[in-house]
C-alpha cells in the first residue's frame, strides 16, 4: 500500500503540532513509519488519505461498538445540532442519559458527566479523598487512568511505549501520595495497605486491563481487592472507560458480579464523541458540589451533542443485549484462528482475550501484569503490525494496547484478518 498522501500530512502537522499528534501513541514511534491519516470511517473499515481501506481493530480506541458512522447515533448528533451546540445550563437530554446508565449499571444511584475518562478518573480520586479524608491511593503498575498527574507512575499504553512511563512535570509531592501495586498479586497490596494504615482513600483499578494488551484479572483478584477495601475502609474505584457498556450492559460489575464503590466510564458512553463520566451510591455523590464540599465542574459537561451521541449508543445497547454474546463469539472466532495459524508457523505466543478485548503478545509465558507484559518481543511486534498494515488491517500502533472487536465485523472479515496473519507470520 502506498501512504504518499499521509506522509505528506504528517510532515504538515509536525510543523504546529508537538510530535505531529494530538496523542502520543499515534505518532508509530513504537513501531516506526509514519502514522496513518484517516479520512472517513463506515461500520468495521477506515478509509485513508491515500485511498486504502483498512479493517480497523481498535474503533477509535474502543467507543464504535457497533461500528463506525452508526446511524442512530449519526441521526441523533445532527438533529441535536440543528437546535443549538453547547448552552452551559441543563437540558433534557442529560436526565435521560443518567437515567438510562443508572437503570443498566448495577450499584450506582447517581452519574456525573464529564468530557473524557481522564476527567473522570481525576475526579472520581478527589470524590474519593474528599468522602474518606484520606490522602493516599493505589494504582497497579500499567493500569492507565489519564493523563492527570496522580495516575503518571508507571502508567500503561501511551507512557509505556513512549519511553516515559513517569513524566517530568509530576511533582514529588503528587507522586508519594500515589502507591505502585503489582497487578493480579493481592498479597502486595495487603503489605501496601498495611505499610499506610488508614491513609489510603482509594484503590482505583482497571477491572479488566487494556493498557498493557488485555489482561483480565486472576481468578480472586477483584473479589480479594473488594475485600481488602471493605476491611480498611477503603473506597474501591473500578475505571471502566474501556470495559464499561463493552463487556456487559453493566460492565464489570455485572461481568463479574462485585460491587465497586465508584465507577468511572468513558468511550462507549459518548458514542464516538468526548464523553466521561463518574457514579457512585448517593452518599459518596452527594459529596460533590452543588450538595457536598468535593468541586467539580465543566463549561462542557453535558454537552448536548455528546449527550445525544451517548443516549442513541446506550439505547441500542440496552434494546440489544445479544450483542454482547456475538462479540464475544467473534472474539473467540477470532482468537482460534489467529492461536492456528501462529502455532502452524512457530511463533512463540500469548492470546489474551475476554468479550469483545483481545491481544497477541509475542512471548510463551503467562501475561498477567506490567512485567509479563513488557517481556513480549517488540522487534516481532512491529513486523506483525506493519505486515497487517499492508495487508489492509490496522491493530494499535502498541504492543501494550488492546485491540476492540466491533458488532460491525463479518465472520468474512475475521477470516481475512486470520489469513492475513498467517501470511504475515510466515515472514517472521
Amino acid at each position: 500500500m502506498l501512504y504518499k498522501r499521509s506522509s505528506q500530512l504528517f510532515a504538515e502537522a509536525e510543523k504546529v503540532i508537538p510530535g505531529g499528534v494530538n496523542s502520543p501513541v499515534r505518532a508509530f514511534k513504537a513501531v516506526g513509519g509514519t502514522p496513518i491519516f484517516v479520512k472517513s470511517a463506515k461500520g468495521a473499515y477506515l478509509y485513508d488519505e491515500d485511498g486504502n481501506r483498512l479493517i480497523d481493530y481498535i474503533n477509535s480506541w474502543g467507543p464504535m461498538i457497533l461500528g463506525h458512522a452508526y446511524e442512530p447515533v449519526v441521526h441523533a448528533v445532527i438533529e441535536k445540532a440543528k437546535l443549538g451546540t453547547s448552552f452551559g445550563m441543563p437540558t433534557e437530554l442529560e436526565t435521560q442519559i443518567a437515567a438510562l446508565a443508572v437503570a443498566m449499571v448495577p450499584n450506582i444511584d447517581k452519574i456525573r458527566f464529564v468530557n473524557s475518562g481522564t476527567e473522570a478518573c481525576m475526579s472520581a480520586v478527589r470524590l474519593a479523598r474528599g468522602f474518606t479524608k484520606r490522602d493516599k491511593i493505589i494504582k497497579f503498575a500499567g493500569c492507565y487512568h489519564g493523563h492527570s498527574d496522580s495516575f503518571l507512575i508507571q502508567a500503561g499504553s501511551g507512557a509505556i511505549t513512549f519511553g516515559s512511563p513517569n513524566s517530568p512535570g509530576v511533582t514529588a509531592g503528587t507522586a508519594k501520595d500515589t502507591l505502585l501495586a503489582k497487578y493480579n498479586n493481592l498479597e502486595n497490596v495487603a503489605t501496601l495497605i498495611e505499610a499506610n494504615k488508614n491513609e489510603i482513600a482509594a484503590i482505583i483499578v482497571e477491572p479488566v486491563a487494556g493498557n498493557m494488551g488485555c489482561i483480565p484479572p486472576n481468578k480472586g483478584f477483584l473479589e480479594g481487592l473488594r475485600q481488602l477495601c471493605t476491611d480498611n475502609g477503603i473506597l474501591l474505584i473500578f475505571d471502566e472507560v474501556m470495559t464499561g457498556f463493552r463487556l456487559a450492559a453493566g460492565g464489570v460489575q455485572e461481568l463479574f458480579n462485585i460491587t465497586a464503590d465508584i465507577v468511572c466510564f468513558g468511550k462507549v458512553i459518548g458514542g464516538g464523541l468526548p464523553v466521561g463520566a463518574f457514579a457512585a451510591r448517593e452518599e459518596i455523590m452527594n459529596y460533590l458540589a452543588p450538595l457536598g464540599p468535593v468541586y467539580q465542574a465543566g463549561t462542557l459537561s453535558g454537552n448536548p451533542l455528546a449527550m445525544a451521541a451517548g443516549l442513541a449508543m446506550l439505547q441500542a445497547l440496552d434494546t440489544d443485549r445479544a450483542i454482547f454474546q456475538r462479540l464475544e463469539e467473534k472474539t473467540a472466532y477470532l482468537a482460534a484462528g489467529i492461536d492456528k495459524v501462529l502455532k502452524a508457523n512457530n511463533v512463540t505466543f500469548t492470546i489474551n482475550s475476554i468479550g469483545s478485548m483481545i491481544s497477541v503478545h509475542f512471548d510463551a509465558a503467562p501475561v498477567i501484569d506490567f512485567q509479563t507484559a513488557a517481556n513480549g518481543d517488540n522487534e516481532t511486534f512491529k513486523k506483525f503490525f506493519h505486515g497487517l498494515l499492508q495487508e489492509g488491517i490496522y491493530i494499535a500502533p502498541s504492543a501494550y494496547e488492546t485491540w476492540f472487536i466491533t458488532d460491525a465485523l463479518t465472520y468474512e472479515d475475521l477470516d481475512f484478518t486470520i489469513r492475513a496473519i498467517d501470511k504475515v507470520s510466515k515472514t517472521f
